[in-house]
């Protein structure tokens, strides 16, 4: 049976999985969904048309799937979808999406939202992600897998944070942030892998060594965008498979890599 404390508002179009628990004074809204072994441990508001998957811990003053701030949004029906295994601090807050963009924000799985994080409308966020007090992602935005975002780091709309990047707390993020690279300042710039990151991931020495000459020749060659693909695909590519997500960072970039 599900557990639902008697202070909690449920709305009858919400759809509540037995083992989830639902504390005081939560707020569950119409078309709401929440699966096995979620928990909202109280003063927790899920505005609407959200769906939580699993064993996901939302703590107090959190706003989940709340109408969006861009001012184009005319109360068109739009959905925040959230994964699994998610720890959602305190005042965090997560909008759904526009029908500008796909109509969903999406949130994966296994991420740690620190406290009075901010995800806006149309946000992609993947798997296993650490971003920590008071970091702001603008709408639109794009974040990898392992990526870890500082304290206090704001991120412009419509920019793609890649895998296992780190951004440092008080970072201004006005471009795209290449995968495994380490970036910071206002606005925030380049300052090598995340050598740690892999560290701690027990990457072996040859495939970070590989990454560093790869990091070299797109930073400091002075090559074109095209001439680095081009050998990036040709000659480090082979030697190590995870060169594939330097190159993906530079096709995919819109906004410009930072650099």
């Amino acid at each position: 049976m599900t557990q639902i404390h008697p202070t909690a508002i449920i709305s009858d179009s919400a759809e509540i999985h037995e083992t989830a628990v639902i504390g005081p004074y939560c707020i569950v809204g119409d078309y709401v969904t929440i699966d096995a072994g979620t928990e909202l441990f109280r003063h927790v508001v899920v505005t609407k048309n959200t769906r939580i998957g699993k064993n996901n811990k939302i703590y107090q003053f959190a706003s989940i799937g709340e109408d969006c701030q861009d001012l184009k949004y005319q109360g068109e029906e739009t959905w925040l979808e959230i994964g699994d295994n998610n720890l959602i601090r305190e005042s965090c807050s997560f909008h759904r999406g526009t029908i500008q963009d796909k109509g969903v924000t999406t949130i994966g799985s296994g991420n740690l939202f620190m406290v009075n994080t901010h995800i806006a409308h149309d946000c992609v966020i993947g798997d296993d992600n650490i971003l920590a007090n008071n970091v702001g992602v603008a709408g639109h935005v794009h974040i990898g897998n392992g990526v870890i975002v500082g304290g206090q780091a704001g991120v412009h709309q419509f920019c793609r944070i890649d895998d296992y990047s780190l951004v440092g707390g008080g970072s201004v993020i006005l471009k795209d942030v290449a995968a495994m690279t380490l970036v910071s300042g206002n606005p925030a710039s380049a300052h090598g892998l995340n050598i740690e990151g892999m560290r701690r991931k027990q990457w072996p020495k040859e495939t970070i060594n590989t990454l560093r000459s790869a990091y070299k020749l797109i930073f400091r060659s002075g090559k074109t965008t095209q001439q680095v693909i081009a050998e990036l695909t040709d000659e480090f590519l082979p030697q190590e498979p995870k060169v594939q997500l330097l190159i993906d960072s530079l096709v995919n970039s819109t906004r410009g890599i930072t650099r």
